[in-house]
């Protein structure tokens, strides 16, 4: 049997897409193997949302390569659709695929063989109208579920390089959203997490959005939680809210974009909101939400970033009641208007922001997590063993662990915090049902 493996860089969504493209090679009789192992095909699902990201391609272009020189290596995705020439450039490549083309290869080739020059299928991003759906399948051993239901982004940030990525906001029909996620629930994922570029957008143009949307997800019977991957402070609205608030299946779990806590680089930005509005956001939804968990993203070394402008931020983070932070360092990017600006921060400057918002958010999470100390949480364990070990998450994204057992695997499990070691929680078994309810609590 032939076999393929994949490697994913990037956001949630990347990893749902994976895992369907890999479905269609395990229905055309492959074998999907780890990326590290030996494989006749390679396909490697980028990113570009970073400088790092496009390098980290190349390095793993060659790690494939040095474990099968012959092998057939695809590179597809976001950083394909971007710089196409560029990447047929790298030796080794054999195919580049773009947003939409990703999905049709076994179209473009019915056999795989190494070329003698890269094979370039990328549909310009003005066209890029169509969408695919995706979700974790069988080429997934994963115990929660990514599901694609929106992709594009309309948005205008201008740092940002996704819009000429992945075209415009467009969503997946809501009938067939529901017919598929049944479908993760019967497959026995306990976590579904609606992924997207911009899930809060998802019906933009209509009159069904995304309230609408998980309201009728919600209906579904069956032992299962819905996460939202992540979404945009100006499209978190009273009724999501609420809606978390009211229903234990909904994770009490956000992830909020900030990328700023300076009003003046937000707009530089152009980010749809200013630090008050964000602050305004996450009150709000603390004060409804019992241990509600907030995940937000940050970005530093924004051209015209001041030291003020930085520490106008880490005071704005500080004093919120968020839980951990992720931290990207600001990297010029072709097609921007972020790299016409002026005023760049030195790059050592921009890596001791980063350290500076690193050891933040540890302290962040230890904080969140010794809040939990004392409480009883429902979590949802994993498969994976280390150490004697298994680990899981609560529905408010706290990390738990606890001695291995087979019979706790992809089962919620009511557990009570004991204690925090190194951002994880230490715990043991409170009750023995095993259920959704009172995952809020």
């Amino acid at each position: 049997m032939s076999t393929v493996a994949f490697h994913t860089l990037g956001c949630k969504l990347n990893f749902s897409e994976s895992s369907t493209i890999g479905e269609q090679f395990l229905t055309n009789g492959y074998d999907v193997v780890g990326f590290n192992e030996f494989a006749d095909i390679y396909i490697i699902n980028t990113c570009t949302v970073t400088e790092n990201a496009d390098r980290e391609c190349r390095q793993i272009v060659r790690r494939a390569l040095r474990t099968n020189p012959e092998a057939f290596v695809a590179v597809i995705g976001c950083y394909a659709q971007l710089k196409p020439d560029e990447i047929s450039n790298i030796e080794g490549v054999d195919a580049v695929l773009g947003s939409n083309e990703k999905f049709k290869i076994f179209e473009y080739f019915e056999e795989f063989h190494k070329q003698s020059l890269s094979c370039i299928h990328v549909t310009p991003t003005e066209n890029l109208n169509s969408f695919y759906t995706s979700a974790s399948t069988d080429a997934d051993s994963r115990t929660r579920a990514f599901f694609k239901v929106q992709d594009g982004c309309d948005y205008k940030c201008s740092f940002c390089t996704i819009p000429l990525a992945r075209g415009k906001s467009r969503s997946a029909a809501p009938e067939e959203v529901t017919a598929q996620f049944k479908d993760l629930v019967n497959k026995g994922y306990k976590e579904i997490i609606l992924t997207g570029v911009n899930v809060g957008d998802y019906g933009t143009n209509s009159n069904y959005n995304l309230v609408c949307l998980i309201s009728e997800l919600l209906k579904v019977e069956g032992d299962y939680r819905l996460r939202i991957s992540s979404i945009e402070p100006n499209l978190l609205t009273d009724e999501i809210i609420e809606l978390t608030a009211s229903n234990d299946k909904l994770c009490n779990h956000f992830h909020i974009p900030l990328q700023s806590g300076s009003s003046k680089i937000l707009k530089l930005m152009q980010r749809r909101y200013t630090a008050d509005d964000y602050a305004d956001v996450i009150h709000k939804s603390v004060d409804k939400i019992y241990d509600l968990g907030i995940g937000v993203d940050v970005i530093v070394g924004f051209p015209g970033e001041t030291e003020n402008d930085f520490m106008d931020t880490y005071n704005f983070i500080k004093d919120l009641p968020i839980s951990y932070l992720h931290v990207f360092t600001y990297s010029e990017r072709p097609n921007t208007k972020a790299i016409e600006m002026g005023n760049s921060v030195d790059v050592v400057e921009r890596k001791r922001r980063n350290n500076m918002l690193r050891i933040l958010s540890e302290k962040k999470k230890n904080e969140f997590y010794r809040t939990m100390i004392g409480k009883d949480l429902t979590v949802l364990f994993e498969h994976d063993e280390k150490n004697g070990l298994m680990k899981g998450f609560a529905s408010n994204y706290v990390r738990v662990k606890q001695s291995y057992d087979q019979q706790k695997v992809n089962k919620f499990l009511r557990v009570k915090i004991l204690d925090v070691d190194h951002n994880e929680c230490i715990t043991e078994v409170s009750e023995s049902k095993l259920s959704t309810k009172s995952i809020a609590g």
